[in-house]
């Protein structure tokens, strides 16, 4: 699976399974001290594994989804929200404690947008951020360029890949 040509990313950037764990611990670190969190919002799908590692960390045991769809692949979309927040989370969150919401990554913002339409007064964290996302975002650990696509570990798989030399027409 590598970025296709009719889309606007040139390169990839694969995540393992441990790095994707180092990373999320990474951004647990980070949001410790912005706490007391009242419950972290999940933004499905990317954002499930992260949140559990993250919800882990900071022994948080309120976790709630919040269901977006706006990819398909490596193809942008409109975004559509397929399952709302609960009613628990949806309330007005009153006091110190407020509302973590946790992503795999922010890309364009859309998403960003959309869920902080849902829950305003909220904490926005993702793992990985591109520029043109990160005002969307609170807190991120990593940046990547815009024109790269973040291959996770629930996309890829082991196989066997052609050795460079052999692509470019070497020995």
């Amino acid at each position: 699976m590598t970025a296709q040509s009719d889309t606007p990313y040139k390169k990839t950037f694969p995540v393992s399974w441990q790095e994707l764990h180092r990373d999320a611990k990474a951004l647990a670190w980070k949001l410790v001290v912005g706490g007391p969190w009242k419950g972290i919002v999940a933004v499905t799908r990317g954002g499930l594994v992260p949140a559990a590692i993250v919800a882990r960390e900071l022994d948080v045991r309120i976790v709630d989804t919040v269901s977006i769809a706006s990819y398909d692949h490596m193809d942008r979309g409109s975004v559509r929200i397929i399952k709302g927040l609960s009613p628990e989370a949806a309330a007005k969150t009153t006091g110190k404690e407020r509302w973590l919401i946790v992503d795999d990554l922010v890309d364009t913002g859309a998403t960003a947008r959309a869920v902080r339409e849902l829950l305003p007064g909220a904490h926005f964290a993702t793992v990985y951020a591109k520029p043109a996302g990160k005002p969307g975002v609170d807190t991120y650990v990593t940046e990547v360029s815009q024109d790269t696509w973040i291959m996770f570990p629930w996309d890829t798989e082991p196989q066997f890949v052609r050795p460079i030399a052999a692509e470019t027409g070497g020995r």
